[in-house]
C-alpha cells in the first residue's frame, strides 16, 4: 500500500501543486489509515494489505476508531476527505473500479461563525506597534496588509518584493493550489509598507549570507523570511496589550474582519470571494450569516416593536 500512497503524494505535489502544509496533512491522514489496517511490529514491518479488499465497511470502522479516541469531528471529516481523494486517484489510475470512500457519509459538522473584530477594534489594534522601532514598522505593515487584503497568513509570508505593485496599490498573491490572484490594498497599508521598506535592509543584514533571501518581503529579526508561526506570535503579543480586544484573536481574525466589514459596507459577495481566493462561493457565504447576526442584534436593540 505504501507505493500507492507515495504515488498519490507525488501526484499532489507535482501535478496538483498543493502546498507543503496540505501535502503534510494528506501524508499524516493516509499513514494513520495504513497504521490502522496494518500496524507496524517491533521491527517496523507490516503485514501486506490488498488495497482492492478495502471497502466502505473498513473505512467506517476506521472512522469509528477515531470517534472512540474522541477525535474532533472536523479532524475525522478531513481524514475521510483525504481517503476519498486517495481512492478517486486510484480509480483514475485503474487500480480500483470504484471508490469505497464515496459510500461513507461525512460527519455532520457544527458550522462555527468566524470571529472578527469591530471596525473600531481593528483600528485600535493596528495602532499598537511602536513605529519608532524597526520591528514595530514591520509589525505595522504586517497587520495593515492582513486587514487591507484579507489574505491568509501563509500567503503573506510567501510574498516577495516583486509581488507588490506600489504604483497601482496591488499585490500578486499565491493562494491554495498555487493559484494566483491580484489583490488591491489601501493608502494606509501603502504608507505602512513604505515605512517598513525604509528599514528592511537593517533586518536583512542580520542574516548569514548563505541564509539571506533578498526576495522575501517580510523578514524576522534574524533577517530571514518571516514564518506563519511568527506572525501568530506577533498578533498574540499585541492582543495581550489591548484589554478591550479579544485575547484569542489570530491572523485569520483579521481576514474575517476584512471580509465582514466589506460585506457590511455593501461589497458584492462575489467580489469578496475573489479577494479572499475562495474556490467556492459557499465558503464566502459564511459572512452573510455574520452580517445577519449583526442585523438582528441592531434590530433588537433599536426597533421600538422588537
Amino acid at each position: 500500500m505504501q507505493e500507492y500512497i507515495d504515488a498519490f503524494l507525488d501526484h499532489l505535489k507535482y501535478e496538483r501543486n498543493v502546498s507543503e502544509h496540505t501535502l503534510r496533512n494528506y501524508r499524516i491522514d493516509l499513514l494513520q489509515f495504513y497504521d490502522y489496517l496494518a500496524p507496524a511490529d517491533a521491527t517496523g514491518n507490516r503485514r501486506p494489505v490488498d488495497i482492492r479488499q478495502i471497502d466502505h465497511i473498513t473505512i467506517r470502522e476506521f472512522l469509528a476508531s477515531l470517534y472512540a479516541k474522541r477525535k474532533k469531528k472536523t479532524s475525522i471529516a478531513r481524514k475521510l476527505a483525504t481517503l476519498r481523494s486517495f481512492f478517486k486517484y486510484l480509480c483514475r489510475e485503474q487500480v480500483l473500479e470504484m471508490n469505497p470512500a464515496s459510500l461513507v457519509a461525512t460527519p455532520r459538522l457544527e458550522r462555527k461563525l468566524p470571529k472578527f473584530l469591530s471596525v473600531e477594534e481593528v483600528f485600535r489594534f493596528l495602532e499598537l506597534p511602536d513605529t519608532e522601532t524597526v520591528l514595530g514598522k514591520r509589525d505595522r505593515a504586517v497587520l495593515e496588509l492582513l486587514y487591507a487584503t484579507g489574505m491568509r497568513v501563509s500567503e503573506l509570508v510567501n510574498l516577495n518584493l516583486d509581488d507588490v505593485d506600489f504604483k497601482n496599490r496591488s499585490i500578486r498573491v499565491r493562494g491554495k493550489g498555487r493559484k494566483e490572484r491580484i489583490v488591491p490594498f489601501g493608502r494606509k497599508a501603502l504608507e505602512a509598507l513604505e515605512a517598513y521598506l525604509g528599514v528592511r535592509g537593517q533586518l536583512l543584514i542580520q542574516a548569514p549570507e548563505q541564509e539571506r533571501d533578498p526576495r522575501a518581503l517580510f523578514l524576522n529579526y534574524q533577517g530571514t523570511r518571516l514564518t506563519t508561526r511568527s506572525v501568530g506570535r506577533i498578533i498574540a503579543r499585541y492582543a495581550k496589550m489591548c484589554a478591550d480586544i479579544p485575547p484569542k484573536i489570530s491572523p485569520h481574525s483579521l481576514r474575517h474582519s476584512c471580509a465582514t466589514h466589506l460585506l457590511n459596507a455593501g461589497a458584492d459577495l462575489r467580489a469578496i470571494q475573489e479577494l479572499l481566493g475562495h474556490a467556492r462561493l459557499t465558503t464566502t457565504q459564511i459572512y452573510t450569516h455574520v452580517s445577519m447576526e449583526k442585523l438582528i442584534e441592531v434590530y433588537d436593540r433599536a426597533h421600538p416593536k422588537a
